[in-house]
């Protein structure tokens, strides 16, 4: 294995920028996904689904920054060759939650493009060491800008 610096910094960076434009308070996030992390990818996953399932809007901000934040980890792992589930614009129907959390587990298939991978215990362990890479740079990041 080669060393791969995922830009985890950039990345951090901007997404830290892009919750401060929509709500400050959003930035605390930050925090709760870094400790998030440690309990597992489908855990940390779920959470944006939590929160943009509320109908509060200041909720539903800390969700977008949940969401997007996993958008670009996905795409991030992706490049990698390692296939994670998609996240989701509203909460999701049970049914449609435990075919997810099939997919984090390896016993449900990722369809990536007109294939189906499944998740390894390898490519889990290596998302998550580099999830919780990403998590304290946005820790890191949040520090610098949080008002």
């Amino acid at each position: 294995m080669t060393w791969h610096t995922y830009k985890l910094d950039e990345i951090a960076q901007e997404l830290v920028l892009d919750a401060l434009k929509r709500s400050k308070d959003s930035l605390n996030q930050s925090y709760k996904m870094r400790t998030t992390v440690a309990f597992g990818l489908e855990r940390f996953w779920g959470e944006h689904v939590r929160l943009l399932s509320k109908d509060k809007n200041e909720e539903q901000q800390k969700g977008w920054y949940w969401h997007d934040t996993w958008k670009v980890f996905r795409k991030t792992m992706q490049d990698s060759h390692i296939y994670l589930p998609k996240p989701l614009k509203k909460g999701g129907k049970p049914e449609e939650l435990k075919q997810i959390a099939g997919q984090f587990w390896g016993s449900a298939p990722i369809k990536v493009g007109e294939t189906e991978v499944f998740l390894t215990l390898e490519d889990r362990r290596i998302a998550q060491a580099v999830l919780t890479q990403l998590c304290d740079c946005l820790v890191w990041w949040t520090q610098r800008y949080k008002p």
